[in-house]
């Protein structure tokens, strides 16, 4: 029986059947070319839109920009703030959204219906606190522009009622009627104080004097009144030209030269 010829080893052993891949023109290392339904692409695998798995397509989580108190839309992203004086100390607080409709208007009128009451307790907070209240303005008008909430996981907040209509606006009231009236009762005060400045008399006119003789304080009144004491004339036109005897003479600073002196010829 013939015994068939071994293999023949080759170059590669005795196993080269298989001959080895020939360089291309790009080299032995080059990257294959590939061709898909997206183009050639050289040195990498086609880009392919990404398949659904065997339990669905996987999407990272978007934020939510609902309530952040119910989760109901649409909400406005905005801050209320509140003040409270503790005569020394002094506390801010604040509260940053997003807010609906309904839980903003609660959340605005709680904050500031605190404020009202116990941000005036000490030097500063008298200033702090209205600069708060206005600071608060803007968000209720955020607020009030949005459309009524839905689909939110829990009931929006009610609002309540409106910030003029509960006790704490007394708390507002009685210090800004009370700077409201300090501004004319200062300017009152003022004027006065001022009214000491003395007046130049007409001759024929009656006064009273309201000081003593070396601090003169001529007040100009009605000669039918009982309250008048004397009479001014010029002592141009006094008997003789000068004050009779028993006159009483004003100050200079009541004539309108200031050098000129005048006669009080009493009236009882």
């Amino acid at each position: 029986m013939a015994t068939p010829p071994p293999p023949q080893a080759g170059p590669y052993g005795p196993y080269a059947a298989q001959q080895p891949q020939q360089p291309g023109p790009a080299g032995p290392y080059a990257p294959p070319q590939s061709t898909g339904p997206y183009g050639s692409h050289a040195g990498h695998a086609p880009h392919l839109p990404p398949q659904p798995g065997p339990y669905g397509s996987w999407s990272a989580p978007q934020p939510s920009h609902g309530c952040r108190l119910c989760g109901a839309g649409p909400a406005a992203e905005a801050t209320v703030r509140s003040h409270q004086g503790m005569i020394v100390l002094m506390r801010f607080l604040s509260l940053r959204g997003p807010f609906c409709r309904d839980c903003g208007l609660a959340t605005y009128r709680r904050m500031s219906s605190d404020t009202l009451w116990q941000g005036w307790w000490g030097p500063l907070s008298l200033f702090i606190t209205p600069v708060t209240l206005l600071l608060n303005l803007g968000p209720r008008a955020a607020f009030r522009r949005l459309a009524p909430p839905t689909g939110g996981h829990r009931p929006p907040l009610d609002p309540g009622k409106p910030l003029r209509r509960r006790p704490a606006a007394l708390f507002f009231l009685v210090p800004a009627l009370f700077l409201l009236l300090a501004i004319p009762t200062l300017i009152l005060i003022g004027v006065l104080a001022g009214d000491d400045t003395p007046h130049p008399l007409v001759s024929g006119q009656c006064v009273r004097n309201e000081g003593d003789w070396s601090r003169q304080k001529l007040i100009v009144t009605d000669c039918a009144s009982p309250e008048a004491q004397y009479r001014a004339t010029r002592p141009s036109l006094a008997p003789g030209g000068t004050c009779a005897p028993g006159d009483f003479v004003a100050l200079p600073a009541y004539s309108p030269e200031g050098t000129v002196l005048y006669c009080l010829t009493p009236l009882h």
